[in-house]
C-alpha cells in the first residue's frame, strides 16, 4: 500500500513522523529523565527504566534521528542531551495546530 503522506502540507508531514517517534511511552520516559539531569549517560537511562540497553539504545537512536536529543561520545559511553533549540521547534508547530482546531470552551459542537 503507497502512502500519500506526500499529498499533504509539509507541516502536517513533520508533526505526524514526531507524533509517531513520541508515540512510545519509554521514549517520552527518556525525555523526561534527560530533561530532570540535564545530560545523562545511555547506561543511566537503561538503569532507570524497566528495559535493557538495548532497548534503551534504540530508543535513543529513534529520539535522536528527529534531532530531539544530541549524543556526545565520551570514552566508551555517549552522553546524550535534549536539543532544546529542536525541542521549541517542535514545540511551537505542535502549538500552531492546535491552535487551528481548538474551539472556545463556550462554544460547543455537536456530532449527532
Amino acid at each position: 500500500m503507497y502512502a500519500k503522506t506526500s499529498a499533504f502540507e509539509t507541516d502536517l508531514q513533520e508533526l505526524a513522523k514526531i507524533a509517531k517517534v513520541l508515540s512510545h511511552p519509554a521514549r517520552l520516559a527518556i525525555l523526561r529523565l534527560l530533561a530532570e539531569s540535564k545530560t545523562c549517560i545511555s547506561g543511566d537511562i537503561a538503569e532507570q527504566l524497566p528495559l535493557s540497553r538495548t532497548t534503551v539504545s534504540q530508543h535513543l537512536q529513534e529520539l535522536k534521528k528527529i534531532g530531539l536529543i544530541q549524543g556526545e561520545i565520551d570514552g566508551l559511553k555517549v552522553c546524550y542531551c535534549i536539543d532544546y533549540q529542536i525541542f521549541d521547534k517542535y514545540e511551537a508547530l505542535f502549538q500552531t495546530f492546535f491552535e487551528t482546531i481548538n474551539t472556545p470552551k463556550e462554544q460547543t459542537i455537536s456530532c449527532v
